[in-house]
């Protein structure tokens, strides 16, 4: 059993415009709790519950404090299964309700919208009960210190779990029978955490040497699964930071066998994945992770943050093999993200649900019901034959290529609750040349009937009942979007995806950066327009991943106006989030007293590390204007990290990456001529096409008021004096010639050695 673990008006597919129909549904119900005023769709999710709940706030805090009761606080997110599971058995049991309204002050958070407060209190979980995950429970005294906490709970007691009503019954005696040691403990708790969550550099003067990248290959190569890839048995999660860095660590050692093992790895890792199904094979994007090795049974929710961060991952691998199967899965979870988690504003959706309802009459949902299929369904759907002539049916074919067979593909013990009985999850074994082979086709010949059969499949899921939609729009996240379509737009030479990427960053500019203040998350209205809602101001990762979309966007299309506002971000980000003690930064700003503790993010999970991007893009930054200021926060950063990086660096690979680009002397691209001529583009396609993860641009173009201008005095002797485009590259401060043919550029970028 796992828990959702280390986890406008539109109609998309058939399915009805999703907050509307939450609020409405909210407002049907006759009597609704506090949440209803919210915007989260987490929170509308439970309005209806017969649970008091309150939001995180002032209002909970006095509730507890006047009438002298522990807290229950829940934090989930609206796409997770197991909040679901645990909402539909006991915060919508009336009986367990009754408990929790008498006994306890609730609050339900949405991890998403707070992160911060869901840090301080996994931390607290993970720590006293060795595991952390969604939905997190955790019980707390009036002055929001944790006293007992974890995952999910069962309603009763069931198979050696202690029940929730069980916990909630104890739990509440003992606060009122002994509410002086709960004092005393909560003391010592916070006590314990204070000293675990602080970092400090007082052990780190210098910056980790280069055994750091051995070993943090050398740990993954340990973790690797060499059959299905990926670094784990099961469950089984995408984890694109650790095929960067394997990536990164094998071009820049490109004599050293063990990197290419790696960058072998990654590959095969990203290619199981495509056969798995984790990926949707019928609309497209992947799954949150898979339950077991094969990649097969996912936890069918779809996040942002993984199509996003898988987009640079294929991107690596097509650069690196010029195949073109990793250009098809960066086109197809493209294609899913601006079909399914778009707004017309420009920004893009949170997620979507691994939950939804089987059939329009049923009355429960059913985890991965809208993309699994039977047996029969398949045969009915696909019932023609391959070819006029042939006995052989479309079906026949299909369930072979798929895995398709009588009585589901699904083992029980990845079906807890036997919601996937006789339920077929396609994942393909086999190839399209082996398939032909099993029915006297040509490769060719296979390609399109699949393709037909899988369009045929699209339309009947678009008459299926969809799963719910989160459609908040989390800054961090849209900023892992734009930097994604950013380098799609110019590496497969698709000017759409880079239209998409300047709408989402335009996107951000109107909504999310508010006088110079930029915010957490923007929520879809009723209407389908945009409204900031309770206006959460951003946390570190919204500013590390924005201004990592605006240097993506500045390499895409030499418009400095996304540089500045990359350097103006990176500003404000120091101000309000750096560590002027110990070097790095806090996830969260000063000021908010009811976050107990200041925390930085020490781990690379789903999403990398806000300090470990922010690392990246110190040293990017640092290379392009030439800042010590920058280049010295980035070593600050690996210095207080220096202990972790150098004993657990697979805990970190994102920023073992930027430590890897650091130490190695960037290879700049200095173009001369004007960014909107034919010229210039031709020999930016051309950088682009090659994998150079070391690489930096700059424009000198005859604008003289440039912000690059402003920054940089010498680059005004690149200043264009004839109408042909020029390239000089630069290494370990020596330029080239200056170069105008494109083919010529790409022989000096493949020539050089990277550490040269």
């Amino acid at each position: 059993m796992y828990m959702c673990s280390f986890g406008r008006m539109i109609t998309r597919l058939g399915q009805q415009p999703v907050l509307s129909t939450v609020r409405t549904m909210a407002a049907s119900v006759s009597k609704q709790n506090r949440l209803a005023e919210e915007r989260s769709p987490y929170l509308l999710q439970h309005a209806s519950n017969p649970v008091d709940w309150y939001p995180w706030g002032e209002e909970a805090f006095k509730a507890a404090r006047e009438q002298n009761k522990l807290i229950f606080l829940s934090v989930g997110y609206s796409t997770c299964h197991w909040c679901h599971v645990m909402e539909r058995e006991s915060f919508n049991n009336e009986d367990i309700a009754k408990i929790m309204n008498a006994n306890f002050i609730n609050i339900k958070v949405d991890r998403e919208e707070r992160p911060d407060v869901d840090k301080v209190y996994m931390t607290f979980v993970t720590a006293s009960s060795g595991r952390g995950g969604w939905p997190m429970s955790v019980f707390l005294t009036p002055d929001l210190k944790p006293v007992a906490g974890g995952t999910y709970f069962p309603p009763t007691d069931s198979f050696g779990r202690v029940g929730f009503s069980t916990m909630l019954k104890a739990l509440a005696s003992k606060w009122r029978d002994e509410r002086k040691k709960f004092e005393e403990s909560s003391v010592k708790i916070m006590e314990v955490l204070n000293r675990t969550a602080k970092l400090t550099r007082d052990a780190a003067e210098h910056l980790p040497g280069e055994e750091t990248f051995a070993k943090c290959f050398s740990q993954l190569s340990r973790s690797y699964e060499p059959q299905y890839g990926g670094f784990s048995e099961s469950p089984k999660f995408p984890q694109p930071s650790n095929l960067n860095f394997l990536f990164t660590y094998h071009f820049l050692n490109p004599d050293l066998d063990d990197a290419k093992a790696g960058s072998d790895m990654a590959l095969h890792t990203l290619a199981m994945m495509n056969k798995g199904g984790i990926h949707d094979h019928v609309a497209q994007g992947f799954a949150r992770y898979s339950t077991d090795e094969k990649w097969h049974v996912p936890h069918f929710e779809k996040m942002l943050y993984d199509q996003a961060q898988l987009v640079h991952a294929y991107l690596d691998a097509y650069q690196i093999t010029k195949e073109a199967l990793y250009e098809e899965v960066v086109k197809d979870i493209l294609t899913y993200v601006l079909r399914d988690l778009s707004h017309q504003a420009g920004g893009f959706f949170s997620a979507e649900d691994a939950d939804s309802y089987p059939t329009s009459e049923s009355e429960e949902k059913k985890e991965g019901a809208f993309c699994v299929w039977t047996h029969e369904e398949i045969q009915e759907i696909l019932s023609d034959p391959i070819k006029p002539e042939s006995d052989v049916t479309r079906a026949q074919l299909f369930c072979h290529h798929f895995s398709v067979v009588e009585g589901g593909n699904v083992n029980p013990y990845q079906d807890p609750h036997d919601e996937l009985k006789n339920q077929n999850v396609l994942i393909i074994h086999g190839n399209k040349e082996e398939t032909g082979c099993e029915f006297g086709l040509n490769e060719t010949e296979v390609d399109t009937i699949l393709k037909e059969c899988l369009t045929k499949l699209f339309e009947v899921r678009r008459s299926r009942p969809r799963p719910h939609l989160d459609d908040k729009m989390i800054t961090a996240w849209n900023g892992m979007m734009i930097s994604a379509l950013s380098r799609a737009g110019v590496v497969l030479q698709e000017p759409s995806y880079l239209e998409h990427a300047i709408q989402g960053a335009n996107f951000v500019q109107k909504y999310l950066y508010s006088d110079g203040v930029l915010l957490r998350a923007a929520y879809t209205t009723e209407d389908g327009g945009v409204s900031l809602g309770s206006k959460i101001t951003g946390f570190l990762d919204d500013h590390a991943w924005i201004i990592r979309a605006f240097l993506y966007l500045y390499d895409a299309t030499l418009d400095s106006e996304w540089l500045r506002l990359a350097d103006e971000l990176q500003q404000k980000q120091d101000s309000l989030f750096w560590d002027s003690k110990s070097g790095g930064y806090f996830m969260t700003q000063t000021g908010d007293e009811s976050i107990l503790l200041r925390m930085k993010e020490d781990q690379d999970g789903a999403e990398p590390s806000a300090n470990s991007v922010s690392a990246g893009n110190l040293v990017h930054l640092a290379s392009l204007l030439d800042s010590s200021d920058y280049r010295t926060k980035a070593e600050f950063i690996f210095k207080l990290f220096s202990d972790r990086l150098t004993k657990i660096p697979i805990a970190l690979p994102e920023m073992v990456r930027a430590l890897l680009l650091h130490k190695t002397p960037a290879k700049q691209i200095i173009l001369s001529g004007e960014k909107d001529a034919e010229d210039t583009k031709k020999l930016l396609r051309m950088v682009h096409s090659i994998y150079l993860p070391h690489k930096n641009f700059l424009l000198a173009d005859a604008d003289s008021s440039s912000f690059l201008y402003g920054r940089l005095e010498n680059l005004k002797k690149y200043t264009p004096k004839s109408p042909k485009s020029k390239a000089y590259v630069c290494h370990n401060f020596v330029c080239s010639l200056p170069i105008s043919c494109p083919e010529k550029l790409k022989e000096i970028l493949q020539s050089a050695t990277p550490g040269m």
